[in-house]
């Protein structure tokens, strides 16, 4: 089982895709989402959204000003400023 992931700025998306896990950077804290998770609403914090994609493969992102929601095995991340770091 994999998670969909959107992870989207104000002018575009920037990375859409399966992954195995998603650690992201809250006010509260990192937190990290694998299939499974209990549904979540948070505040993103500026710092890297990590994806694992389920071949391993990994993409970073910076993100910053926005939030994340977890539900149903759905991770979409709404950022003001988002780009994918090469």
């Amino acid at each position: 089982m994999a998670l969909n992931v959107s992870l989207v700025s104000a002018e575009e998306e920037v990375w859409a895709g399966e992954a195995s896990l998603v650690v992201a950077k809250t006010i509260l804290g990192e937190i990290g989402f694998m299939p499974g998770h209990e549904p979540v609403l948070a505040i993103l914090a500026e710092g890297q959204v990590r994806i694992t994609q389920p071949d391993g493969t990994k993409v970073v992102a910076d993100a910053q000003d926005g939030f994340l929601s977890f539900e149903a095995d759905v991770v979409t991340i709404v950022a003001g400023n988002a780009a994918l770091v090469a």
